[in-house]
């Protein structure tokens, strides 16, 4: 750990939870380099749906590379990016009925993020955004200013995130925002700028696996359109399959005017992103937003091999279904076995968790299931919520044993809860 402690900032995270040399990871399955396994929960934030050295995908980047294929070409033509391209249209945009020019960032999800604020300022000249509570949209400044977590907010100089109107998510302390929103934006004396825009995750993942329901955002959709506002949705973690569907939003059946994706959307965790947007929004002028990596051909050969492989059929979205009931069952009983532990279920598909009573509670629960191998973060405004996150290909049975792994962590939290209380 020498090396680390002395060379590394201070504002690595992840490493301080997982305090471990890992070598070589497979599937589900991480090990380090003294030869311990653990089944990975985490699975890059969501970057590893399809998990860690998927064999197909990492064929397909071998043959790639073999052949000399383009590794670096800024934004010209590719081979890869065309069939990226071409397989992009064909299994996901034509089956869906979305009609998408596709823009590459830089290859982060906050880049893309960047990317889509600015497109949606340009196209309507207005330079107001609303973002909503409990949203995270990444930590570069634009990103940040519409993100609501005060630990990554005060990374950033004191004054330097505007351009923001925050609004209640739905939930949010009982407030309808929407109603807020709508009041507002028909109020002559609200103070309140009519907005470019406005930013959401339809499940927020950071913020606690805050699930929008259809119903709202459907009204969202028909404010935005009825006050010529361009809604965004952020389905950089929730996109991909993570909630059950490719895209978060398809079960509200709305169509927002720009989507960024990012993490899983490169398919082997290599780094990819884009912006999805309708084709009259495309207003840019060549190298208006730039970036000397939007263009990494290696993550379109495997982006495109993972939407063949596994989204030409149902296939997955009925494995994800069936994983989804598997969670929900154990977090159930959980629940149902320790109240004084837990408020109960949250999220969706298999982006999904359990909101502890505080982040203590959370704290435990991940640092057992470490010590027992098994690989789990806490998110939400208190780091409440204990996340499942383990890649969407997981077998049953692996799914199992990270379930009881959880389950004995909970029952040793609670034992060590209930020592303490008496």
């Amino acid at each position: 750990m020498d090396i680390f402690n002395k060379q590394e900032s201070k504002v690595r995270s992840y490493s301080n939870s997982f305090p471990v040399v890992f070598k070589k990871a497979q599937g589900c399955w991480l090990e380090t380099d003294q030869g311990e396994r653990y089944l990975d929960f985490l699975a890059g934030a969501g970057s590893l749906n399809y998990g860690h050295n998927n064999a197909q995908l990492k064929q397909a980047l071998i043959d790639y590379i073999a052949a000399d294929g383009i590794t670096h070409g800024l934004d010209m033509h590719s081979e890869a990016k065309a069939h990226f391209l071409q397989v992009l249209q064909r299994v996901i945009l034509e089956p869906r009925n979305l009609n998408y020019k596709v823009q590459f960032t830089g290859p982060t999800g906050t880049n893309a993020v960047e990317a889509a604020l600015k497109l949606a300022k340009k196209v309507k000249g207005r330079s107001s955004v609303v973002a909503f509570t409990n949203g995270f949209h990444g930590c570069t400044s634009g990103a940040l200013a519409a993100t609501g977590n005060k630990h990554h907010r005060q990374g950033a100089p004191e004054g330097s995130l505007s351009g923001i109107t925050r609004i209640p998510y739905e939930g949010y302390a009982g407030v309808d925002g929407l109603g807020l929103f709508e009041t507002m934006l028909n109020d002559n004396s609200a103070g309140f700028d009519k907005p470019a825009a406005v930013l959401l995750e339809t499940v927020q993942g950071e913020g606690g696996l805050n699930v929008a329901s259809n119903q709202w955002l459907q009204r969202l959709s028909k404010i935005c359109k009825a006050n010529d506002i361009l809604m965004i949705v952020d389905d950089i973690q929730a996109g991909c399959g993570r909630t059950g569907t490719f895209f978060s939003f398809e079960p509200a059946g709305i169509q927002p005017d720009i989507v960024t994706l990012s993490k899983s959307i490169g398919g082997y965790g290599l780094p990819m992103a884009v912006v999805l947007l309708k084709p009259e929004l495309d207003v840019w002028k060549p190298g208006e937003h730039n970036g000397t990596f939007r263009g990494n051909n290696h993550a379109f050969v495997t982006a495109a091999a993972a939407l063949e492989l596994y989204w030409s059929t149902d296939a997955l979205e009925t494995h994800i279904a069936n994983c989804s009931a598997r969670v929900s069952q154990k977090i159930e009983q959980q629940v149902k076995r320790y109240p004084e532990l837990f408020v109960g279920l949250k999220g969706r598909g298999m982006m999904i968790g359990i909101e502890c009573q505080n982040g203590a509670i959370a704290s435990d629960i991940s640092r057992v299931c470490f010590e027992k191998g098994m690989v789990i973060e806490t998110a939400g405004p208190n780091d409440e919520v204990v996340k499942f996150f383990c890649p969407l290909t997981i077998t049953e049975a692996e799914l199992d044993q990270g379930l009881s792994i959880f389950a004995q962590a909970v029952e040793a939290t609670a034992e060590k809860l209930f020592k303490k209380a008496s």
